[in-house]
Formats: C-alpha cells, structure tokens, sequence
C-alpha cells in the first residue's frame, strides 16, 4: 500500500493510504477527542460513523470542519487539530448533546466512567447554555442483566457496531428518525424478549450510562448483615486478573491475595473460589467427552461454561442443541455444591445459604436466573455481581485495597489446580479438558501440560492432538460471531471435530461485559490472559483429576465422575427459543 504524506499541527508524517485523520494523528501522539468512534477487540472493526462530530478538524482547503474519524488523508493535506475554530465547534456540539441529557450525574452508574462526563470536563463546559425540550423514553429494566436508558443515548451507535458486526446477534439497531431517534430492539421490545445474550459487550462499549448492568450491591450488603444467614462468595478465575485496574493497577496485575482478604474484611463468611468448581467441570465434561467417543455419542462436544453462548445456540441454532455438554457451568456447579454437600458437611440448612458470585460477564446475571439452574428447588446461586461492582464494595466500605496482605481461600471449595484458573481466557477450557481427557486416555503422565495451539486472542483456532493411536481434532471460538462462522461449519458438514469451546466474549472471561472498562483493547486482554496463565504456572497441582479436594467430593459424597448423583446436581438442559 502506498504512503500519503501530510501535515498536522505543523508536523509531517507518512502513513498509508486509506488511514483516516484520527489514526494520522495518533501517530504523532496528538490527542483528537472522539466519541462514537471505536476500534474494537480484533482490531478490524471500527465503529466509525462520523455522527457525534466531537472530533472535527480544520483541513487548509476546505470550507467546512471535518470528522476526523472518518476522513481518510491525502497527499499534501494540511490540518489543524487544535485550532481555535474547531476548539469551539467542538465544545458547541457537546453544549448540544448536554441540553438533551439527563444532569443526574452523581447519580448515574457511570459516574466517573463517563466519557461524555470526561469530555466536558475537558472542554472546560460548566453550564448548559441551550435550554430547550428533552426526549424521554422509558427505561428498560426488564432483564436480569442489563438496564437501558435510552435518555442518556447519544447515539454514538458502538452498541449497535458490538451487537451486530462482533457479536452478529444483531438485537441493537437505530430506530425512528428525528427527535425520537433511539437504538433499540425491533419494535421496541423489551430486552427480555429479545433474543439479547446479555454478553454485556454493548454495556463494555457505552460511552454513557445508556447501557449499564443490573446493579445487586445493596442486596449483597444486605445480606451480609442478616444474622441468619450464612453468605458465601465464589470468584471467577478472570476476576483475579483485572479487579487491580480499579485500584490503579496495570492490567494484567494479579491480585488473588488481596482479593481474597478484601472479601474477608466485607464480612463473606467464607471466601471461595470459582476455579474449584472449574476441576469439578473438567472431571464431568471429561467424562462427558470420554462417554461419548466410547459409545458412540454426539460429536463435536461444546463445552458449556458460558452462558452467553448458550442462549446464543438456543435462539440461532437450536437444532444443535443435542451437542453442547449437559454439564451446568462452574458457576452453577459450585452453587449446587454449596447447598448440598458443604450444607451438610456444616450442618446448615440450605436455604439459610446465600451464594454470591463474583463474575466477569453479565450473562452469568441471567443464568443464576434460568428456572432450571436449582437443586432441590433452591436456586443454585443468589446473587451475582460483575468485578465492577466489587470495587465499588470496596471503595464503598473505605477498604484500602492496595495495602491489604495476601490470603488464601477458604477449604474445601477453595482448593484449585491451574487448570481451573486458565478458564479465564479462550481457549483455557479446552486446555485444562485435554490435560485430563489425555491422561485418562492414555493411563500415562502428560509429559507436556501447555497446549499452546488453543491459546491467544484468535477469533477461531484449530489443534489436533494425538493421544494415543487417536488424532483429536478440536477447535476455539471466542466473541459469537466467530462461534457462528464455526457452528455454520458443522452444520453443513464443511468441518468436522472432536471438541469445541466457545467463549461469548471476545478473549474468553478476561473480556467479559463486567469487566473494568478499557476501550474494547487488544493489548488489556493478552496482559489479563498472561496473568491467568503465570497463575497456572505457579500452581502446584496443574491438572483438575489431582485436585485432592474434588476426589475427596466424589469419594464422600458424588460417587462417580458423570454418575447419578453427579448427573442430577450438576447437568442441565437447554431450551429451544424463537
């Protein structure tokens, strides 16, 4: 590709053809402030549509100010980025966006997080000068997951780019014209009613808190404080990888330790962990897989700890659904586990249990809230709050975080093998299945426990592992578009394997829609992948059958991995949807 020379702000730079003024900029480190542009995780989407004009420049030449987001350069152009023409134009479109939006800022779940909040600021605005007439539409808080209030939309259409080119769920779209012009569902459905996999990406991209999470915080605390019941937290394995950015960190800083004693000091009567009930998963998918190549069963197998893609399967390809693992997520296991066997094993009636996860997807919202996910009739899990709304606990009780000392997960359900932490990041699933499945196989030792061919932030990847006579063929999919691209590809024959995992998130776990926000960044999810994975290293135990705390579970009380027991407590069933 041919090279364009030009100049911005007195300064010459070459760069390929076809780059726009923003991305010119950029390479000089000159900041041009944007708000509906986005480049996203695989860095080849970018949501672009020119439509918030927060970002005009002046081009010598041309009459009017231009986008910079979506004005390619050209040979010889001279711009301006800081002028004090475009300086005012752009503080006069955010004086406009502000006389249309809600002043309720101390407020708002984004307080602090706004970009529009931030540019305001920036701009050094500190009065509304246009008064005038307001759009309102009611809000929607209609899911267990995510809240729309399409008063606070700018319409910046990130959300619509998420849900329709990455995720290809397609639910998002602008709707009306004018005035009243929103993005919404079709017909203005309810998200509940939409085939939403509440991912939370569009809640990830929002400049603003038109999309925001179901909030929980005041239930957690309020059921910390019931005297009569006994609260207990699992954390997701991601959590450990990115909670530390709250608290200034850089991303991928490990805080497991520090996590740990900062759930002890909120008053959780025991601080579990997520990754033993990943070892719990991998001993029954593994078995799952095993029975099925034994007998004759369906293949490829699914893995099925996301619950994002799961419903994504039901609406999209629900003539599939004999395929997915009947296995519950670790989320779900472990709750089903807390009421049963730790229950018991602590003389507790299940029904004084609250479980409370910690997770970095807003999918898992929804799942702990599928009428299936309980045993005996108690629900499996109570509560779920995203690693956001942890910080905002542990600001909230003036906690300092940074300063804590390391502790260690409580015994039984906080003991893990690497395999269970390296469920954060794509690929980590099938990883931790084949250290397992290949020793059972075999009746010998892996020699070599890193299968690096299932790693990294590719959208689809493709491994085939010999074990034994046998040549294993297994594939990755992380973000759904991808998961369509390869479930299109079994469905008409075009690819054949032995195991799938899918990840509804772009990275797995580590970019879920509850994470600490961080512009969609390639860069912020490989650091939080490398966490997870120096974590596995570190472990003493790497594989989830030597876990001596889920052989103990199974001895005392399960019985056998993919059992009868094990099958009523920790498998489930999926629904076909419209």
């Amino acid at each position: 590709m041919s090279l364009v020379t030009l100049t911005i702000n007195n300064r010459q730079v070459q760069v390929e053809e076809g780059t726009t003024i923003l991305e010119a900029a950029k390479t000089l480190n000159i900041d041009i402030p944007a708000l509906c542009h986005l480049k996203l995780h695989d860095n080849k989407t970018v949501n672009h549509p020119g439509s918030c004009r927060v970002c005009v420049v002046e081009v010598e030449g041309r009459r009017n100010l231009a986008p910079s987001c979506s004005t390619p350069v050209s040979e010889g152009m001279v711009i301006k980025t800081n002028s004090i023409r475009a300086i005012k134009a752009r503080r006069n479109i955010v004086e406009l966006m502000l006389s249309n939006h809600p002043q309720d800022c101390l407020l708002c779940e984004k307080n602090t997080s706004c970009e529009l909040q931030k540019l305001a600021a920036d701009l050094g605005i500190r009065e509304i000068k246009y008064q005038g007439e307001k759009t309102t539409f009611p809000k929607d808080n209609s899911s267990h997951s995510i809240i729309r209030d399409m008063d606070k939309c700018i319409l910046c259409r990130r959300c619509e780019t998420v849900c329709s080119e990455i995720q290809t769920v397609g639910v998002l779209s602008a709707m009306n014209r004018g005035f009243n012009t929103t993005v919404s569902p079709a017909f203005d459905l309810p998200m509940s009613e939409t085939k939403c996999t509440f991912c939370g990406q569009c809640v990830a991209v929002c400049p603003t808190g038109a999309l925001t999470e179901v909030n929980y915080v005041s239930q957690v605390w309020d059921a910390i404080n019931d005297e009569d019941k006994v609260v207990i937290v699992q954390t997701a394995p991601a959590i450990r990888a990115a909670l530390g950015e709250e608290f200034g960190l850089e991303p991928g800083t490990p805080v497991t330790g520090k996590m740990v004693s900062a759930l002890r000091a909120l008053g959780f009567d025991k601080v579990f962990d997520t990754d033993f009930a990943a070892d719990l998963t991998i001993m029954e998918e593994a078995s799952e897989f095993l029975h099925r190549l034994n007998h004759g069963g369906r293949l490829p197998m699914l893995t099925s700890c996301c619950p994002g893609w799961i419903k994504f399967i039901e609406h999209d390809f629900s003539d599939l659904l004999d395929i997915p693992s009947t296995c519950k997520s670790p989320q779900q296991m472990f709750g089903a586990i807390a009421k049963t066997y730790f229950a018991a094993k602590m003389n507790i009636d299940p029904e004084n249990i609250v479980v409370v996860s910690v997770m970095p997807c807003l999918a898992k919202k929804y799942e702990a809230a599928r009428p299936e996910m309980n045993t005996n009739g108690i629900q499996d899990v109570d509560i779920v709050i995203s690693t956001r709304e942890l910080a905002k606990m542990i600001k909230e009780a003036g906690i300092h975080f940074l300063s804590l000392k390391d502790e260690d997960f409580d015994s039984p359900l906080g003991e893990s093998t690497g395999a269970g932490v390296i469920f954060g990041a794509s690929g980590g699933v099938m990883e931790a299945a084949l250290r397992t499945a290949y020793e059972w196989i075999t009746k010998e030792s892996i020699h070599n426990l890193e299968f690096k061919d299932v790693r990294g932030l590719e959208g689809i990847k493709e491994s085939t592992i010999k074990i034994k006579d046998m040549d294993v063929k297994v594939a990755i999919a992380n973000g759904l578009g991808n998961a369509r691209k390869l479930l299109k590809a079994i469905q008409s024959g075009e690819s054949n394997y032995h195991m799938i995992e899918i990840m509804a998130c772009p990275g797995g776990c580590i970019g879920g829609g509850g994470q600490p926000y961080s512009q969609a960044n390639s860069e912020v999810l490989e650091k939080r992948i490398e966490a997870l994975y120096k974590e596995d290293k570190n472990k003493a135990l790497r594989k989830s059958h030597d876990n001596p705390y889920i052989n103990k579970l199974y001895k005392e009380f399960l019985g056998e991995p993919y059992g009868e027991k094990a099958h009523n407590l920790l498998h489930t069933h999926y629904i076909k949807r419209s």
